[in-house]
């Protein structure tokens, strides 16, 4: 059996903040600006549906130069309307004290094409509405450290 490795500790939600996100907003900038007005360092989106102008996503795809054999594409970007079928990630703070966002979703084209990936700031506008759902995370630091074993920058939870 292989070995079971993880990293976790012990937490308990804070506050919580419904959220609805109006047309013409980026996404990321947008939940940005909700945790900095709200002082949510530490989180996670629970959830978001809505409607988008345009797509803009990485995907995670075979990479036999990447150290762990893949990685992320370059950013593409799918023209709209585009339906969010579901939305979720963490808020976390970087290593410069910056608040920042990892976002992952579904959604569905106009042509009724199912899509996936981690969503890339700066190009996803809401169309006619984004609902969601953020909760604060109390008694724990979310970051994002670099991690030597997969060369790349990862989630690390953290006693604060």
């Amino acid at each position: 059996m292989p070995e079971i490795r993880a990293k976790t500790l012990s937490a308990r939600f804070g506050r919580v903040f419904p959220v609805r996100l109006l047309p013409g907003t980026d996404i990321m900038s947008g939940l940005k600006k909700v945790c900095e007005d709200n002082n949510i360092r530490h989180g996670h989106l629970l959830m978001a549906i809505g409607s988008l102008n345009q797509l803009t996503i990485q995907i995670f795809r075979p990479n036999p130069k990447a150290k762990i054999g893949a990685g992320y594409t370059e950013p593409e970007t799918i023209p709209g309307p585009i339906e969010i079928l579901g939305l979720s990630g963490i808020i976390f703070e970087t290593e410069t004290g910056e608040i920042a966002l990892h976002l992952h979703g579904s959604f569905c084209d106009k042509e009724g094409k199912v899509l996936g990936g981690h969503l890339v700031p700066g190009g996803n506008p809401i169309c006619a509405t984004m609902d969601a759902c953020i909760a604060e995370v109390a008694d724990a630091k979310f970051m994002v450290r670099y991690d030597e074993e997969t060369d790349l920058s990862l989630f690390s939870p953290e006693l604060p």
